[in-house]
This record gives structure tokens, C-alpha cells and sequence, in this order.
């Protein structure tokens, strides 16, 4: 497991438009090659393509694991805050929409990481057993 360290005073402050801010969560020792769970997995992924609101992170994050995983509001948002804690997400303001508050999340450069290394990663083990199961296959069935 590799190491990389950020110290912070707090959160940081990101210059935008007046009407807009952005928090980026609490830099602190980081953890690079920690096996991902997958609804962190894919609730990461969901936002590959761009910002979502948690809704329609679970929305994405069902699509892409093919119905498998299916986030529960205190799952999702806990994994939300720990992906923010971790500088893997950042969080845009609160905004309302159709009557509901929603705030929008954003993979960081190091979220992005974490899912390559977690998509090798699988990758790797998905390779190893297929490679296994091939190489033993007419064993088993003679």
C-alpha cells in the first residue's frame, strides 16, 4: 500500500463564479491501492462522465453494475462523505430543484485514480481466474 500525504489548514475554497462555491473536502493521509467495495465502486464510476446529484448517482450506479448494486440513501450518502473526506469526490453548493434540495458531486483527479487502479485491479483477478478455469477445464470434465 502506497502513501500519499496532504496536510490542510481546512477545507479549500475554489474561486468561481459569484453565484457558485465549492468545497473540497479535508486533505489527509491517503491510502492509494485500498480495494474498493462495490457500491463505492460504482457509485464512484457513476460519475465518470460528470457531476451528479445522490439520486441520480444511485440511478447511474445501478445502470452500470447491470442492477447489482442498489444504494440505500444511508449508504450512499455515507460512502459520499468518506469519498469527500478522502478527496476522491468534491461537493457543489445545495440548489433546489423540483422542490427538492440537491447538491452536486464531482470525481477529483485522485477519484479517478482510485478507479483505475480498482478497474486493473479487477481486471488482473477477472484475467487469473478465467486463465485458471480454461487450463482446467477438460480435467474437470473428463
Amino acid at each position: 500500500m502506497h502513501h500519499v500525504t496532504a496536510q490542510s489548514q481546512g477545507p479549500s475554497e475554489v474561486a468561481l463564479p459569484e453565484t457558485a462555491s465549492l468545497t473540497i473536502g479535508w486533505l489527509s493521509t491517503y491510502c492509494v491501492g485500498v480495494e474498493l467495495r462495490p457500491p463505492s465502486y460504482f457509485a464512484l464510476a457513476a460519475l465518470i462522465d460528470g457531476p451528479l446529484h445522490g439520486y441520480a448517482i444511485s440511478q447511474r450506479a445501478r445502470e452500470l453494475s447491470g442492477g447489482r448494486v442498489r444504494l440505500s440513501t444511508g449508504t450512499l450518502y455515507a460512502l459520499l462523505e468518506r469519498a469527500l473526506s478522502e478527496s476522491l469526490v468534491i461537493a457543489g453548493e445545495p440548489y433546489v430543484e423540483g422542490g427538492r434540495q440537491r447538491r452536486d458531486y464531482t470525481l477529483t483527479l485522485a477519484g479517478r485514480a482510485q478507479l483505475a487502479d480498482e478497474a486493473a485491479r479487477l481486471a488482473h483477478a477477472a484475467k487469473a481466474v478465467s486463465s485458471r478455469l480454461r487450463a482446467t477445464s477438460e480435467a474437470v470434465l473428463t
